[in-house]
């Protein structure tokens, strides 16, 4: 999908510096720094307009939040969400994190969260889905001993495969459903703005949790 540039996002997002980080390899191993506490950091590749991770934020200010966008004019939007509700305990990284292990540490993330990604419908482009192999083997080189990670889809091929990759390499499932907001688990509680169009439409939300 080709996202139509926002006249004057980048001073817009210079503005709300706040709630930016740059060049994020920088902060390896530090990203405590960031938020100036000690608390969990919870990570979620493809964060969208931000309605999943600001949401997450006010419910655990206990924790950290970091959302990674590489759409500019979509992470405005999240900045500005998270400027307007005051949150203080998120951030946001304005890039395709192709390599998370690069701007990472080990054992630096205690959660992470995989919502609506790009489905990659071509077999061929199997490996720049999240939930490859190649990604997952990443998401273990940052994530805690233990630490988990979960994923909503409401593509049926996505969550097939993202399941079989899943279990290929080794990771323990702990929660799965093919319909979400009919099952009793706590992470139907938090929406994302593509779960709430897509229950509009009566699609079934797919969800998982898995554990290294």
């Amino acid at each position: 999908m080709r996202y139509r540039r926002v006249k004057g996002a980048t001073e817009k997002l210079e503005k709300l510096s706040g709630y930016i980080t740059t060049n994020p390899q920088d902060f390896k191993g530090r990203w405590k720094e960031v938020f100036g506490n000690d608390n969990d950091i919870y990570l979620e590749m493809g964060c969208g307009k931000g309605q999943f991770i600001t949401q997450m934020a006010k419910k655990h200010p206990e924790r950290n939040f970091i959302g990674v966008e590489g759409q500019e004019r979509v992470l405005l939007r999240a900045a500005q969400l998270a400027s307007t509700e005051g949150i203080t305990n998120v951030t946001f990284v304005c890039e395709f994190l192709r390599e998370p292990s690069l701007a990472f540490d080990k054992g630096e993330v205690a959660g992470l969260f995989l919502n609506f990604s790009d489905p990659w419908p071509k077999a061929r482009h199997a490996k720049r889905r999240l939930t490859h192999r190649r990604y997952l083997g990443e998401y273990r080189k940052i994530l805690v001993d233990s630490g988990n990670l979960q994923f909503k889809t409401d593509n049926d091929d996505l969550f097939d495969f993202s399941v079989e990759e899943f279990t290929e390499t080794g990771m323990k499932i702990v929660e799965l459903t093919y319909d979400l907001h009919n099952t009793l688990f706590n992470s139907r509680e938090v929406t994302t703005e593509y779960e709430d169009k897509f229950r509009s439409w009566g699609k079934t939300i797919k969800y998982a949790k898995v554990e290294y």
